[in-house]
């Protein structure tokens, strides 16, 4: 018991260094607001202590994993359908396990956003969030809309404001953008890692999206300058329904090929990475290496040495590669781990924060926004590489104090 508490207390002291990482690289410390980041710390250890130890919070999660698994198993019965040999087998390959139920899910979503009801739940918990955290309406929606459209949609579909606002808060929103999560994507993500700790991560993800934006890059927004238009745009209604399912299902086809074909990249150039520093040493990788960098922020949330180290190499490969691979690594691994190693290693691989993202962000505010901002983007391209960094440690840490 008392090596439990002394493990929880490092959880605890994690939280507090990260979120002091934070405002020690602050682009500037002034202009922070204590109260908004008070609430929002507070709305973070909320939600995790709601999602992971509170019965009506477990049952909530449990039940929507419950109904995204019962949707992912109704995506197999098409793809079984059209290829019954890649269905109906003992053990189904990633493409077929993770990513072909895509197929249905992302067209799924679509369809909710095409027929308003989406926009109006983005809508009403954005301006819940804004209205608790004080943070400015605009900000909010859009970081509730990041986890249902991801990245490059997020911002398209925000293309009139981006516009219209400072090219300041055009920064804040590439910085918050790192920790986007598809919703579509999700049914993925729970076919190779604890559904429940997929889900926790979600929430978390937007509020410390929100809190890690200010703090790094915080922007006064005046009175005259906030603005309550929605992010939620009609585009999708412009065109016949079956015009945009044919675009979706074509869009859930080409995301599947997209992941597929870099995740064997990916893989592959790993691979190739360690053949060359074998040359060196047997025991150099780069998986090591990047273990190395990041080992004092995974003993932080996980006080367990063996599991530390595994998780400093989980969390390097990610941020170097994406999540799909390190999900398919630890995906063999997770029952030989303690549910807290679990918890900290899914919230914190469950985002698009890596440095191909940085590369995606750059191209589509490029084709968004006027070169002013643009060149503002691109010269604080560490801030959001920080940003990244910090949501998913944040979101991680907060999850894990809850989870022993």
């Amino acid at each position: 018991m008392e090596g439990n508490l002394v493990h929880v207390a490092i959880n605890a002291l994690a939280v507090i260094i990260f979120l002091a990482i934070a405002v020690l690289l602050s682009k500037d410390r002034k202009k922070i607001n204590p109260k908004q980041v008070g609430i929002l710390v507070g709305l973070n250890v909320f939600i995790g202590w709601f999602l992971t130890s509170f019965p009506i919070g477990r049952e909530l999660i449990i039940n929507v994993a419950a109904i995204f698994n019962s949707i992912v198993s109704i995506a197999y019965e098409g793809v079984g359908f059209a290829l019954p040999n890649w269905v109906n087998v003992p053990q189904m390959n990633f493409i077929t396990a993770a990513l072909m139920p895509l197929l249905m899910i992302v067209p799924l979503f679509d369809i909710l956003n095409y027929v308003g009801i989406m926009p109006f739940v983005i809508k009403w918990i954005g301006r819940g969030l804004s209205y608790i955290t004080h943070a400015p309406q605009f900000e909010s929606f859009f970081a509730v809309e990041m986890v249902v459209l991801g990245n490059p949609d997020v911002q398209a579909i925000s293309t009139t404001q981006l516009k219209q606002i400072s090219k300041e808060r055009c920064l804040t929103i590439a910085i918050m953008s790192m920790s986007c999560v598809s919703a579509g994507i999700v049914g993925s993500y729970i076919q190779m890692m604890p559904a429940e700790f997929v889900l926790t991560a979600i929430p978390l993800n937007v509020i410390n999206a929100l809190m890690i934006a200010h703090i790094l890059y915080p922007v006064k927004v005046s009175p005259v300058e906030e603005d309550s238009a929605l992010i939620v745009s009609d585009n999708l209604k412009k065109v016949p329904f079956f015009s945009m399912l044919g675009s979706s299902i074509i869009g859930a086809g080409k995301l599947i090929f997209i992941v597929t074909v870099m995740v064997i990249a990916f893989i592959s150039l790993a691979k190739l990475i360690n053949a060359g520093l074998a040359f060196i040493h047997p025991a150099v990788s780069l998986e090591a290496a990047l273990g190395i960098v990041m080992f004092p922020a995974a003993w932080l949330m996980v006080p367990e040495t063996n599991e530390a180290w595994q998780l400093a190499q989980f969390m390097g490969t990610k941020l170097v590669t994406n999540e799909f691979v390190v999900m398919l690594q630890a995906q063999p691994l997770m029952e030989n781990f303690s549910r807290h190693m679990q918890c900290v290693l899914t919230v914190f691989v469950t985002s698009f924060a890596n440095l191909g993202t940085v590369g995606i962000l750059l191209g589509t505010f490029n084709g968004i926004v006027n070169k002013d901002k643009v060149d503002l983007i691109s010269a604080n391209v560490k801030y959001m590489i920080l940003s990244g960094i910090l949501v998913s440690l944040m979101s991680a840490s907060i999850a894990g104090f809850f989870t022993w």
